[in-house]
């Protein structure tokens, strides 16, 4: 099968070639699916479950891409809920290979039945971005109808999400991104909008939750806007600034196959609209993988046709 490879972990992103590999083996509990598209975040390559396995043993040649949208080709052993045939999307093992190839093996739990009304190009942009949104709302800060969460980078992949989510949910949001995403982040349903650029973020005022995908400096500053009980919620990296009377959290997705079924629901209802921003061709998924052009939603690889 074709794949998306990288051997080299100094090379990084630089060593990413398309090659011939093995077929994948579904070990127990597994499932083969046949890739029709794929979602990939550009920093995979610096996690270390790109270059070793769950015991620590270094697995190159590694397949990066955890979000994948496909048809099941085979059963594992032991495997259950789903079938040979079914259309379904979820994420990959992080410690293993990945869904830029032709062909994956996944642990049956990490996917959900995909309806046959929505696209695999669709499909493969909601995984990590969903997952993510819902479980820093709603798991983590325990985000309630009647208050207020700030949402930096509301026009992005996870905060697009996460602004529709919380406004269904009945709270208050502020997005914020930089001037030319402020009709898109008003459009998905925020309440306001501060510019990074030009706004002084104190200007917010006090919150109950601040879900952050940034870092860095604007992460340290959100800790004064947490009003006491409140919560930060940040998948950037572990926060060094606290607020002062609440909680601040950093975390990893997890796979959740109930949850994905019921954002699956959302997109079918027209409730979650998924800003696929371009679609390449499993031959250009290396230079997709390195390109700097800034593309207004994901960048998902198609793999195969429908």
């Amino acid at each position: 099968m074709r794949a998306l490879v990288v051997r080299d972990r100094e090379a990084g992103a630089a060593g990413l070639a398309l090659e011939d590999l093995p077929f994948p083996h579904a070990a127990e509990n597994d499932v083969v699916v046949r890739v029709h598209a794929a979602g990939f975040t550009r920093g995979e390559l610096d996690w270390p479950g790109t270059w070793t396995d769950r015991a620590g043993r270094d697995r190159t040649p590694s397949v990066p891409g955890h979000e994948v949208s496909g048809v099941v080709t085979e059963l594992g052993y032991g495997t259950t809920g789903l079938t040979v045939g079914q259309r379904v999307f979820g994420l990959t093992d992080w410690t293993r290979n990945g869904s830029l190839a032709e062909y994956v093996a996944v642990e049956a739990r990490n996917l959900a039945p995909l309806p046959a009304d929505i696209e695999h190009t669709t499909a493969a942009a909601i995984p990590v971005s969903g997952l993510t949104a819902w479980q820093g709302l709603f798991d983590h800060a325990r985000l309630a109808a009647g208050q207020t969460v700030l949402i930096h980078g509301a026009a992005g992949a996870v905060g697009s999400i996460a602004v529709q989510l919380a406004r269904q949910a009945g709270a208050r949001v502020v997005g914020t991104g930089r001037a030319d995403d402020r009709d898109t982040v008003s459009d998905l349903g925020a309440h306001a909008f501060l510019d990074l650029d030009d706004d002084r973020l104190a200007d917010v005022g006090q919150v109950d939750v601040v879900l952050d995908v940034i870092g860095g400096d604007v992460l340290d500053r959100s800790a004064a806007l947490v009003r006491p009980g409140g919560t930060l919620v940040t998948i950037a990296h572990p926060p060094t600034t606290r607020p002062d009377d609440g909680r601040a959290v950093f975390f990893v997705v997890e796979p959740d196959r109930l949850r994905l079924a019921d954002l699956a629901q959302r997109v079918r209802d027209g409730r979650l609209r998924i800003r696929v921003g371009a679609i390449e061709p499993l031959a250009d998924a290396a230079a997709a993988f390195t390109s700097r052009r800034h593309v207004r939603g994901r960048t998902v690889i198609r793999v195969t046709e429908e």
